[in-house]
């Protein structure tokens, strides 16, 4: 039997003396509360609070992070349950016994981190996971979950979580967020997010019934609009914030009025071709700015990912399962349009994210050094590891400043991993400001101002909150 370390040094700077900053840093803000502009945990889940059902679907089943490495080093994911709803006692053993058997998958990456973390400090697990193991560590967890400790709001102010926000449908009736906002037993904020995406891609073959979801008169394109402004003005009433965004490119190209009412008809029609649609779509991202400038709500962007990468996974199994994967993307000349328009527009903030490290210093951060309304995204998704973060530190601060950060952004469906996610960018947020006060590049006061900002004041001003 292995012991599960989890050291309390764990990815500050190796060399003594930046190490004694760093945990002087580090100790400031480690238990500040957390600020979670944009997730996608269900918020059903606090409104029911009821026990989670088992390890497996805690811990397993909802985290793509985990269920992708799992895949790649040969089990299959209906041994795991992806896309399954909750499992029976013998198959969420299974499940776990998997994880365990193959725990050796998990070493270098943020996963490894993340679930050390969670084992640790949320069920107190002192062993490594491994096949003679897990079975008495899924009944150890699987007792706690039972309790009135582990239950999800119990565990919502146990992790210090002060605002988190949902991903939702642009159709939803947001009653769970109403009910949730009407409890004073939650305590944290909870807000909705207004994803827009499928609304927006008249390709689709399901476009037509999509938009006619949206109410109001979506027969002409006007109509359409009106109905878009009418159900962000819902959102912001159940307590929104921000939009988010996820398309291939990140074209925001406008279109004439005729052509966008044109290629509205015909898309309606089922007969606009790709590129209409595509320009269509583009049009719409660039509307998307429009209607923020007047609503104020804030926009997050994040192109360049090629969704259902493998179609028989996605065919079987589902959407975001794990075979999500990135493409180069391009902001300079795609942006162009909507920020020559929006970009110095008062109040109007955009958020540009991005699963392609290049384009984080060599676009974004300049974009960022530039227009009052753009800030550059935490990294996220693949680049959410300790390497791409301090590369991030590195390319983005030296050319944009820490003002024009967003903040980290933990996007996650994974509940149990939200504190764990906040704990990792802090530990590298002091590593890298005690390496400036070592160089004499800053004070170790304005060290500490800016860690606390990037944790708390940054997340809040970006999102207006």
């Amino acid at each position: 039997m292995a012991s599960l370390t989890v050291h309390p040094d764990r990815l500050l700077p190796a060399e003594p003396g930046v190490r004694d900053i760093a945990r002087r840093l580090y100790g400031a803000v480690r238990d500040l509360p957390i600020i979670s502009p944009h997730g996608h945990v269900d918020p059903r889940l606090l409104l029911d609070d009821r026990p989670f059902a088992d390890p497996a679907s805690l811990l397993i089943q909802p985290d793509h992070y985990v269920t992708r490495l799992l895949h790649a080093g040969g089990v299959g994911l209906d041994v795991l349950g992806v896309g399954e709803g909750p499992l029976s006692e013998d198959r969420s053993r299974a499940a776990w016994r998997a994880l365990c058997a193959h725990w050796h998958l998990l070493r270098g990456t943020p996963v490894r981190y993340w679930f050390d973390s969670e084992l640790a400090d949320i069920f107190g697990v002192t062993e490594r996971p491994d096949a003679d193991n897990a079975d008495r560590l899924y009944d150890r967890i699987a007792e706690q979950l039972q309790q009135p400790s582990h239950r999800p709001r119990a565990l919502l102010r146990r992790f210090g979580i002060e605002f988190m926000a949902t991903t939702d449908d642009p159709a939803d009736d947001l009653s769970a967020h109403e009910a949730l906002r009407a409890d004073p037993d939650v305590g944290t904020t909870v807000a909705p997010t207004f994803r827009p995406d499928r609304y927006l891609e008249p390709g689709r073959p399901d476009w037509p019934g999509l938009v006619k979801g949206l109410g109001g008169d979506t027969g002409d394109y006007e109509g359409y609009i009106a109905a878009l402004e009418e159900r962000r003005r819902y959102f912001i009433a159940h307590g929104a914030v921000s939009t988010d965004h996820g398309h291939l490119d990140a074209g925001t190209e406008p279109l004439e009025r005729h052509d966008a009412e044109r290629i509205y008809r015909a898309a309606l029609a089922g007969q606009a071709t790709a590129a209409e649609a595509t320009a269509f779509r583009r049009h719409m991202i660039f509307e998307m700015a429009r209607m923020a400038c007047d609503d104020g709500l804030v926009m997050t962007l994040h192109p360049g990912v090629h969704r259902n990468h493998h179609p028989p996974t996605g065919h079987r199994y589902g959407p975001d399962t794990g075979h999500d994967i990135p493409v180069a993307v391009e902001y300079t000349r795609a942006l162009q349009p909507l920020l020559e328009r929006f970009g110095t527009h008062p109040g109007f903030h955009l958020v540009l994210f991005t699963v392609d490290p290049d384009v984080l210093s060599r676009e974004i951060a300049p974009l960022a050094g530039f227009y009052p309304a753009v800030y550059a995204g935490a990294p996220w998704w693949f680049l959410d590891n300790p390497s791409e973060i301090r590369r991030f530190q590195q390319g983005v601060t030296e050319t944009a400043g820490f003002s024009r950060l967003s903040g980290f952004i933990d996007d996650t469906r994974a509940f149990c991993s939200i504190p764990a996610r906040h704990d990792m960018s802090r530990r590298l947020d002091a590593g890298f400001l005690a390496d400036l006060v070592a160089a004499h590049r800053l004070d170790e006061d304005e060290a500490l101002d800016t860690i606390t900002t990037l944790v708390v004041d940054q997340p809040r001003a970006v999102f207006k909150l």
